[in-house]
């Protein structure tokens, strides 16, 4: 592997990601693969819009400059075809990330496909409905505007920092519209929460530990004072231990998010989306 140097016993390489759309394909997928490889990290080129060759050898410029391991998705061949040259003048391993899946699909349906760099970005009813979701959560967000909850999909409650504001947006990016509601001592729930039909309601807990550590980590970014209730192990306690009662009261379903990244979190909800989405279909 060729390295550019070792940062307290740490390898570090070049990772460049050649993209004719926004390259979160590449990113997404080249740091999946990273994340398997302990004490090695990635210093990442992305190159966007790839879309002429103007562009390209710009981008092949810099491969040149600090070569290393180079991902593409251009469905151009003219385009395709001079970054692989040039990879193999440079001694760079190139691969087109999507050329495989493409493969499979056409062996599968019997037709090629038809180049449109950027797709997967149109602007066709799955985007607006994306954006539909993503404004209806930024109005709903800490439990605002509790009298629309109804019109949500997802509704998520939590005591304070179990991350239900990021984990929120994720959900909206996929189109799913979700409000959150902070769970505070002595303050009561919105009366809404009661009569909720289509939502899927779901609450969210961490370990004391872990929540006085992010709180604490909270009031330091603000040079806030650290000697108040909101960090009180014993009180955090009190919080966690009375929403799960809560919870239970409720019938909602629970997810532990101590230990789990917010893409987690959210996958474990859209699929406890999905059954509950389909259980309100067939109950009419």
């Amino acid at each position: 592997m060729g390295t550019v140097g070792d940062v307290v016993g740490r390898s570090y390489f070049h990772l460049h990601l050649v993209s004719d759309a926004t390259g979160e394909t590449l990113i997404a997928v080249s740091r999946a693969a990273a994340a398997q490889y302990q004490g090695v990290s990635s210093i990442e080129h992305v190159y966007p819009l790839i879309r002429n060759e103007g562009q390209l050898e710009k981008a092949i410029t810099e491969i040149k400059a600090a070569p290393g391991i180079v991902l593409y998705t251009l469905v151009d061949q003219d385009l395709s075809q001079r970054l692989q040259t040039a990879c193999e003048e440079s001694g760079c391993p190139c691969l087109s990330v999507l050329e495989p899946i493409l493969g499979l699909f056409q062996s599968y349906l019997g037709t090629a496909s038809t180049p449109r760099p950027g797709a997967q970005h149109m602007l066709n009813s799955d985007y607006f409905k994306r954006i539909d979701a993503l404004n209806y959560t930024m109005m709903h967000d800490d439990g605002q505007m509790p009298e629309h909850l109804d019109d949500a999909d997802v509704v998520l409650l939590g005591v304070s920092r179990t991350s239900k504001t990021p984990t929120s947006i994720y959900l909206a990016n996929r189109g799913i519209k979700t409000a959150n509601i902070p769970i505070v001592p002595n303050v009561p729930l919105p009366a809404a929460l009661d009569t909720v039909k289509k939502p899927l309601v779901v609450g969210l807990i961490a370990t004391p530990d872990r929540i006085v550590q992010i709180r604490q980590n909270r009031l330091l970014a603000l040079n806030a004072d650290h000697d108040t209730p909101y960090v009180d192990r014993s009180l955090v306690a009190d919080e966690v231990a009375a929403s799960r009662r809560l919870y239970e009261l409720r019938g909602w379903p629970t997810i532990d998010v101590t230990r789990r990244s917010i893409e987690e979190t959210a996958a474990a909800v859209i699929d406890l989306y999905r059954e509950h989405k389909l259980k309100f279909i067939a109950e009419g």
